[in-house]
Parts: structure tokens; C-alpha cells; sequence
């Protein structure tokens, strides 16, 4: 890792011009584990609170292994810059300290995308915890934004609880679906589904066109029966061809429509709020949670208590009441 010596007014004043080198040793201060970094973190974090923000869109980009989720990106990231947008490109992927993670690999695949100074692409932080790493690429997405990217594109690694994570640092939640209806709908889902707010069949090309429609026809279907948004949005069901680029323009001004509605609706602001409560219970959750397996009286009793119950000479509950009460004794 770099020796991270700037003083926070640098690093403000570095991603404000749009410096991609602040940005870059910003995001790396940021996902150190070092306690005086992440400590410098917090301090750029609350200098650039004030920064370009509310008016960003955050879009979260999902779908299962196959699906085509880097051409995409790259033609809907295209899209953007052909019309003089800035565009950053983040992930969600806790395994990207084994696996070098999706967005590694899909920067190669996304050679157009990649190449332009108008995009920034950034992979996940690595990390066990995929609460952390989701923390991590929401201050991530602040610094993007403070820098003057105002559309940031999000990908998760698949249809599971990284799209959970997703859901709380996302303004629009977009699922990517491939064709082949009927598998595909029981395959993905229910509560994938009830968070998305597009769902876009893709690879709709060639031979696959006419099952991509069938497809869109079972998941307009399927989106009837969800229930209703709090915004009043209905969610849309589109098709596209990334390779081709047909149906990109299309999605993109759904896009756009669905963040209107959010606006208009109230709802942009309040998801925004909640999402910062979350992450506000979250972090507290976190820290207590460190606290108390670092506290002394556990980490002396944990160890024997944790044998007994694999042994089976003790229950699990009797052990955390246990740990719990020579925890709490140390308050009084």
C-alpha cells in the first residue's frame, strides 16, 4: 500500500478539481484497515459532505453469472459519454481478495469503457464481511461524486445478498435477466424481483430475440402481481442487445423517468435518509460488535466455552448467556 501523507485539505482540494490521483489514493485511504487511516477517511468524508451529492444518480447493477453484466455496463456507460456525461464504475464483491473480483476482469472485456477520461472504474475493496465491503464502496461513492462524477454505475457479483447490500446504497435497483423465460422466472428470486425497479432481458439478438420477448411477456406478468411502490412506479420489463447497443438508449431513458418519479414522488429523498440510518445502525452494530470480541473477559472465556459447545457439553445458549454476563459485569 502507498504511504497515504496528505493532509485532508489535500484530498479535498485533489478531487474537487477532478485530480484522479486524489481520487485514486482517497478510495485507498479509505478501504485501509489502518486505524489512522480510516481515521484521515472519516475526516475527508465530513469535509466533502457538502460536496455535489443530491443531484448524483446511483444506479445498482444485478444479475446472474451469464447474464452480460460488463458488456452492459461498458454500452450503457458508452451511451453516457457519447453524450458528454462523466460515468464511475464501482462493485460489490466481497471475494475480490481471492478472485481478483468481477470488476478486475470485466475491465479487460470493457477495453472501449476503460480507455475513456471521461469514466472512472474502481473494484471493490476485499473483505469478509459483505456489510464492509458494501460501507466501503458507499464512501467510495461520495468521493466519485464529490469529484464530479454525477452517474455511478454499481455492480454486484450475482443474485444473492450482495444485491441486499446493494438495495441500501442504490437509488435504482436495475436486474439484468437473459432469455428464456420460463426457467429464467423461477430461477431468479421473489425478493430480487420485488426490489427491482427495471428488469431488462438482454442478449436480445439474433436467434434469442423472439425468446427475449417471451421472456418480457412473463416478467410483465410477474411484475403485475408485486405490490405497489411507494413512489407509485411501475416497475418497467425491457429488452436490449449490449453487443449490438439496440434497446441502450431505451433503458437509459427509463432510467431517467424512474429517478423523475422518485424526485417528484418524495421518494429519492426518503430512501437517500433511510439509507443513512441504515448505515448509521450499522456502523454502531459493527463497532459494538468489535468491541465486545476485543474485550479482555471474552476473549479469556471464548476459546473453553466455544470446545464445550463443539463437544456438545454445553448448549450454545447457556455459552452466550455466559460470555454475555462476564461481558455486561465489567459495566456495572
Amino acid at each position: 500500500m502507498p504511504r497515504l501523507q496528505w493532509s485532508v485539505e489535500q484530498y479535498a482540494e485533489g478531487i474537487r478539481a477532478g485530480d484522479r490521483v486524489a481520487l485514486g489514493r482517497a478510495i485507498t485511504l479509505i478501504e485501509s484497515t489502518r486505524p489512522d487511516h480510516q481515521a484521515l477517511a472519516q475526516q475527508l468524508l465530513q469535509q466533502l459532505a457538502n460536496s455535489p451529492g443530491a443531484d448524483t444518480l446511483r444506479i445498482a447493477i444485478t444479475g446472474a453469472p451469464g447474464v452480460g453484466k460488463s458488456s452492459f455496463i461498458e454500452a450503457i456507460g458508452m451511451h453516457l459519454v457519447e453524450q458528454g456525461q462523466r460515468v464511475a464504475v464501482l462493485a460489490i464483491d466481497p471475494s475480490s481478495a481471492v478472485s481478483g473480483g468481477s470488476i478486475l476482469g470485466d475491465k479487460t472485456r470493457m477495453e472501449r469503457l476503460s480507455a475513456s477520461e471521461h469514466v472512472f472504474i474502481r473494484p471493490s475493496p476485499s473483505g469478509s464481511s459483505l456489510g464492509g465491503v458494501a460501507r466501503k464502496t458507499r464512501e467510495t461513492i461520495r468521493i466519485v461524486e464529490a469529484a464530479g462524477y454525477p452517474t455511478v454505475l454499481i455492480e454486484t457479483v450475482g443474485v444473492g445478498q450482495s444485491e441486499i447490500a446493494a438495495r441500501h446504497i442504490a437509488d435504482i435497483f436495475l436486474l439484468l435477466l437473459l432469455p428464456g423465460a420460463g426457467d429464467e422466472l423461477q430461477g431468479i428470486k421473489r425478493g430480487i424481483v420485488e426490489m427491482a425497479d427495471l428488469l431488462v432481458v438482454n442478449k436480445a439478438d439474433g436467434e434469442r430475440l423472439q425468446l427475449a420477448r417471451q421472456a418480457q411477456g412473463y416478467y410483465l406478468n410477474a411484475v403485475r402481481l408485486l405490490p405497489s411502490h411507494p413512489s407509485g412506479w411501475t416497475p418497467r420489463v425491457l429488452t436490449c442487445s449490449s453487443t449490438e447497443g439496440s434497446g441502450i438508449a431505451d433503458v437509459w431513458q427509463a432510467v431517467q423517468e424512474c429517478s423523475r418519479q422518485f424526485h417528484d414522488s418524495g421518494y429519492f429523498t426518503q430512501q437517500r435518509r433511510q439509507q443513512a440510518l441504515y448505515w448509521l445502525r450499522e456502523s454502531i452494530q459493527n463497532g459494538l460488535q468489535q468491541h465486545f470480541y476485543q474485550h479482555p473477559k471474552v476473549q479469556a472465556l471464548l476459546p473453553a466455552l466455544e470446545a464445550d459447545v463443539a463437544a456438545g457439553r454445553l448448549s450454545p445458549f447457556a455459552a452466550a448467556e455466559q460470555v454475555l454476563a462476564a461481558y455486561y459485569s465489567t459495566m456495572r
